[in-house]
């Protein structure tokens, strides 16, 4: 698992449903993401997605991009992220 900083910048909508965006930092190079985090039914589920070009920048520095968005899904869900000042982690998640 390749070791990643993780900013959520906004979210919005609820404990039910919520879209999330920020970037990722892998050593000195930052990549913007989007995600959908669903809660409930069978527990907390994301899906996070990348554009294709910084697919491309992940693939020119030797990255597997499959491989980082499923540590940037399971950040996200573990709950491993920066929140934005004033934005409480229970807005969007259930405690």
């Amino acid at each position: 698992m390749t070791d990643m900083d993780i900013h959520v910048e906004s979210v919005d909508g609820s404990q039910m449903a919520a879209k999330i965006t920020g970037r990722f930092e892998i050593g000195d190079d930052s990549f913007e993401f989007s995600a959908i985090a669903f809660g409930r039914i069978g527990g907390q589920n994301i899906g996070a997605k990348l554009t294709k070009k910084t697919i491309k920048e992940i693939k020119s520095l030797g990255y597997d991009p499959d491989e980082i968005i499923d540590t940037l899904q399971h950040n996200l869900i573990q709950g491993r992220l920066n929140l934005p000042e004033g934005l409480q982690r229970e807005s969007f998640a259930d405690s």
